[in-house]
C-alpha cells in the first residue's frame, strides 16, 4: 500500500452530483452567453453549499459536486439551489435557460488528502442526478428515508433504477415542493459592495499540531474580527461567514469574490508552552498584493496587546487612513488569568454548534471562567447568551428562573464593563421580551455604537424597529445584517419575513419566509395571515391546518401574546385580522 493510499480516509457523507441539461446545444448556439450563464449558476451552487455547511469538491466542466455531513442539509440545500436558478433564469427566453438535473445519495466516499472524493457514493449520486428531470431533484431511497416529513417535502416513487456500473439496483424518488408552497425560491438580498472599505478575516490556522489549541486560533480570529469591528469606517464580515471556510484550502481572490470584500487578513496561531507565535498579513484581494505582514512572538500575558497591535496596523493601512476608536477599545476591561480567558474562547466555540449537550458544556465551562475570576465581565455576558440560547430554543427546565439567571449575570457584567457589545445586544433582547422598549433601544443603541458591524446586533436592530412599529427601517437593517454576514442563519430570513409583513408587503414576506427549510408555527403563521391579507384563502387555510397540525389547540391570543412583542396596537390588531381571516381561533 502507497504511503498515498494510507491516508485516504473512508466516511459516510451526503452527495450532491448535478448537471446541466442540454449544455452542448446551448454551447453551440451561444458560446459566450452559455460561459457567462454557468459562471452565474456555479456561483450560486458555491453560495448554496457553504450557507448549507457542504463543501464543493469539484466543478469539471458543466457539472458540479458537492459533498455535505448531514444529509437533511444536502437535500435542503439542492431545493435551495433550484429555487435560486429558477429566479436566475425566469427573466431569460425559455430556449436560453440553463437547467439543472441534481442527485442526492449517501454513501461512503473515500477522501484523498487533497480533499478529491471517489467510490461508489459519488458513482451513484451522478446516477441518480441523470433520471432527475432537468430542474429538479432526485435523491436515493436511503435519502428518502433519512429526510423524511423533517423538511416538509414530497417524494414521487420512480422505483427502482439499474444505473450503468452499478451491480445492484437503485431506488429513486423525486423530490416535490411541499402543497401550497411556492415553487421558486424569492431572490437573496444581493450581494452589495460597501463603499467604506471592507475586510474579512480567514480563520487563523492552528500550528501547534494539538487539535485542543483549535479554539484557541477560533479564538484570536473572533477577537480581532471583534476589534475590527469597533471602526465605524470598515464594513467587516462577520464570524459566522468567515468560519464557513475553515479548515478548507482557500484561494484569497475567491474567497473575497464571494464575500463581497476587498481586503482579506489571513493568519496562523502557534501556541507551546506560555508563549505564542502569531503570524498576520493583510492582502488586497483585487491585485493578490501583500500590503502588510507581521509576526508577533509573545508571552500569553500580552495576547491583548498583539490583539490591539494587529488591529491598528490593519486599519492604519486601509483606504481613508480610517481614524482608531481609542477611547471605547481603552475602555474594555480583559482578565489576566489566561485559564479563564481560554474557557471563554471554548464556550463560545460550543455555543456557536447550538445543539443541547453543546450547550450545557458551554455553560459549565464558563461556570469555570467565572470562579477562576469573578470579575471577567465577558464571562459573565456569555453565560447570559448560553442561557438565552437555552431559553429560546426550550431547553430549560424552569424558564422563569433561566430569564432570572440571565438578568442578574447581565447586570453583573454590565456592573464591571459597561463596554462590552454583547452585554447591551442581550439586554436588549430581553427588555423586548418584557415590552420594556424604551430599555430596549437604550441598549441596542448602545452595542450598535459599541460593535456597527456585528451581524446579530444589527439583525437585532432590525428586529427592534418592526415590533414598534417602524418596520420599513427594520427591514434595511435585516438586509444589513444579510450582506454583512452572507452565510447567516436561517432565522434571519423569519426576521425579515415578519418585517415585511408588518410593513404591508405580504408579497416580500411569502418569499422571505420561503427561504426557511423547515418553518415552524410561527412562520406558518405569518404565512397564513400573508395569504389571508392577499386573499388567498386555499393558501391561508393550507398554513392554517400546518399550524393545527403541530399545535392542535392554538390560539390567536394566546399566540399574539406569547410569540409576538408589537408595541402598536394596530399592528397586532392587524396581524388578530389576517390569522382569523385564515380560519384560525380565537
Amino acid at each position: 500500500m502507497s504511503d498515498r493510499d494510507a491516508s485516504d480516509r473512508q466516511r459516510l457523507s451526503a452527495i450532491l452530483a448535478a448537471d446541466a441539461a442540454g449544455f452542448s446545444r446551448l454551447m453551440g448556439e451561444d458560446e459566450r452567453g452559455t460561459i457567462t450563464a454557468l459562471e452565474a449558476c456555479r456561483a450560486i451552487f458555491r453560495e448554496r453549499v457553504v450557507m448549507h455547511g457542504g463543501r464543493v469538491v469539484d466543478t469539471a466542466g458543466d457539472s458540479v459536486l458537492a459533498v455535505f455531513d448531514s444529509v437533511l442539509d444536502a437535500v435542503a440545500c439542492a431545493m435551495a439551489i433550484q429555487g435560486a436558478l429558477r429566479v436566475h433564469n425566469d427573466p431569460l427566453p425559455e430556449a436560453r435557460r440553463l437547467l439543472y438535473r441534481i442527485g442526492v445519495n449517501l454513501g461512503d466516499v473515500i477522501v484523498r488528502p487533497d480533499g478529491t472524493v471517489y467510490g461508489d457514493g459519488v458513482n451513484i449520486a451522478a446516477r441518480i442526478q441523470a433520471l432527475a428531470e432537468p430542474g429538479s431533484v432526485a435523491v436515493a431511497g436511503s435519502v428518502r428515508d433519512s429526510v423524511g416529513s423533517k423538511l416538509g417535502l414530497a417524494f414521487a416513487d420512480l422505483g427502482e433504477q439499474q444505473v450503468k456500473n452499478i451491480a445492484r439496483a437503485v431506488r429513486v424518488f423525486q423530490v416535490q415542493s411541499p402543497p401550497g408552497s411556492a415553487a421558486s425560491e424569492a431572490a437573496a438580498p444581493p450581494r452589495e459592495r460597501s463603499d467604506k472599505p471592507s475586510i474579512a478575516v480567514l480563520p487563523f490556522n492552528n500550528m501547534s499540531g494539538d487539535p485542543e489549541q483549535e479554539h484557541f486560533a477560533d479564538g484570536i480570529t473572533e477577537d480581532i474580527i471583534t476589534e475590527l469591528s469597533r471602526f465605524r469606517e470598515l464594513f467587516v464580515i462577520s464570524r459566522n461567514s468567515s468560519f464557513k471556510y475553515k479548515g478548507q484550502h482557500v484561494e484569497v481572490r475567491k474567497f473575497a469574490e464571494e464575500l463581497g470584500v476587498q481586503f482579506v487578513v489571513e493568519g496562523s496561531v502557534r501556541k507551546a508552552g506560555k508563549r505564542v507565535r502569531i503570524t498576520v498579513q493583510l492582502i488586497d484581494a483585487g491585485s493578490d498584493a501583500h500590503l502588510w505582514a507581521e509576526r508577533y512572538d509573545r508571552d500569553l500575558e500580552d495576547i491583548f496587546a498583539i490583539q490591539d497591535e494587529v488591529t491598528t496596523s490593519i486599519v492604519a493601512v486601509l483606504p481613508g487612513r480610517v481614524e482608531a476608536a481609542t477611547q471605547d477599545r481603552a475602555a474594555r476591561k480583559t482578565t489576566d488569568n489566561m485559564a479563564a480567558y481560554e474557557l471563554v474562547l471554548t464556550g463560545k466555540r460550543l455555543h456557536h454548534r447550538s445543539r443541547q449537550e453543546d450547550n450545557l458544556a458551554a455553560l459549565q465551562v464558563l461556570e469555570r471562567a467565572i470562579a477562576l475570576d469573578p470579575g471577567y465581565a465577558h464571562a459573565h455576558a456569555w453565560k447570559a447568551c448560553v442561557l438565552g440560547q437555552a431559553w429560546g430554543y426550550g431547553w430549560s427546565a424552569d424558564r422563569a428562573a433561566t430569564e432570572d439567571v440571565i438578568v442578574d449575570e447581565l447586570q453583573i457584567a454590565l456592573s464591571l464593563d459597561e463596554n462590552d457589545s454583547d452585554v447591551h445586544r442581550i439586554l436588549a433582547a430581553v427588555a423586548v421580551t418584557r415590552h420594556e422598549f424604551d430599555k430596549a433601544l437604550h441598549h441596542q443603541e448602545r452595542a450598535l455604537r459599541l460593535n456597527p458591524n456585528d451581524d446579530l446586533i444589527v439583525v437585532q436592530q432590525g428586529e427592534i424597529l418592526t415590533w414598534i412599529g417602524r418596520a420599513e427601517e427594520g427591514i434595511e437593517w435585516i438586509l444589513k445584517s444579510m450582506r454583512l454576514n452572507p452565510y447567516h442563519p436561517q432565522r434571519f430570513w423569519n426576521h425579515l419575513g415578519r418585517a415585511y409583513f408588518v410593513a404591508r408587503r405580504y408579497r416580500e414576506a411569502i418569499g422571505a419566509f420561503q427561504h426557511l427549510a423547515t418553518p415552524d408555527a410561527g412562520a406558518q403563521a405569518f404565512l397564513a395571515a400573508c395569504h389571508a391579507a392577499l386573499g388567498e384563502a386555499p393558501a391561508a387555510a393550507s398554513h392554517a391546518r400546518r399550524i393545527l397540525d403541530e399545535i392542535p389547540g392554538f390560539s390567536v391570543e394566546r399566540y399574539l401574546a406569547t410569540m409576538t412583542h408589537y408595541q402598536r396596537a394596530a399592528d397586532r390588531d392587524h396581524h388578530r385580522d389576517c390569522l382569523l381571516q385564515a380560519g384560525l381561533q380565537a
